[in-house]
């Protein structure tokens, strides 16, 4: 699909997320206004409330103003998962992204509970922030845990795990670098596995069909869900090996 130089690209793509104008609590409210300055990553926008404009790359070392391990976690709703993890990982630095600002909100107000400084949060569409603000060869480890599963037919493009994700993955990632996914659709979980299968450059990290499940993920209430429904859980995990970029 040909693009005017004026109009972002994924603006011509399907999107992952619905923006939903849900109004926020009081207290979410009052967290966000006293904690966004701690762990909200300010974005130059390019046409819209979720873009991110070309050219405003940030290193970790930047944002952190030290030198660890990044992790990235996409959708992290309201940060149970990424605060869990930042918790138990001191020595690991952790950037969430979500578009929702309510689940920002208390992610914010649980990171301030905790004292966390390794703790960042970005309100954006993810696949921009992979392209244009995370440097190349940045990341170590990129977790979707629990992704829109679009189940719908005609709705399935939406679906952030595709052909186009693996590459913007890529560009990212360390050599030797993660990626961890977990679903509780198994057509979803189908197609994350044949997505990353034929990815060039990309390894299985793990034996048999699916990956056990990753002990440094806490039972959300996605996952929670998902199993009183009697829906079985899928982890995925793959490693960059070479040519994946």
């Amino acid at each position: 699909m040909n693009t005017s130089p004026t109009t972002p690209q994924h603006q011509n793509q399907p999107r992952s997320f619905v923006r939903r104008n849900g109004r926020m609590t009081a207290g979410q409210e009052l967290a966000w206004a006293e904690y966004a300055g701690d762990y909200l990553l300010e974005m130059q926008r390019d046409g819209g409330a979720t873009t991110v404009a070309k050219g405003v790359s940030r290193s970790p070392e930047e944002i952190f103003s030290r030198s660890a391990p990044l992790v990235v976690e996409i959708g992290t709703g309201d940060g149970e998962a990424l605060i869990h993890a930042a918790t138990e990982h001191p020595e690991r630095d952790f950037i969430g992204i979500e578009v929702y600002q309510a689940g920002l909100a208390r992610a914010m107000l649980n990171a301030h509970k905790r004292e966390l400084t390794n703790v960042r949060l970005i309100e954006a569409n993810a696949p921009e922030v992979l392209e244009h603000y995370l440097p190349e060869t940045s990341v170590d480890e990129i977790r979707v845990f629990f992704p829109d599963p679009w189940h719908k037919a005609r709705h399935n493009k939406r679906r952030l795990i595709a052909p186009p994700f693996v590459e913007l993955a890529s560009r990212v990632l360390k050599p030797s670098g993660i990626v961890r996914m977990a679903t509780d659709w198994q057509e979803y979980a189908d197609q994350m596995r044949e997505v990353f299968d034929a990815a060039t450059g990309y390894e299985r990290a793990f034996e048999g069909e699916w990956a056990e499940r990753f002990a440094g993920r806490p039972v959300t209430n996605f996952e929670r869900k998902g199993a009183e429904k009697g829906r079985d859980i899928r982890d995925l995990t793959y490693r960059i090996t070479s040519g994946a970029r």
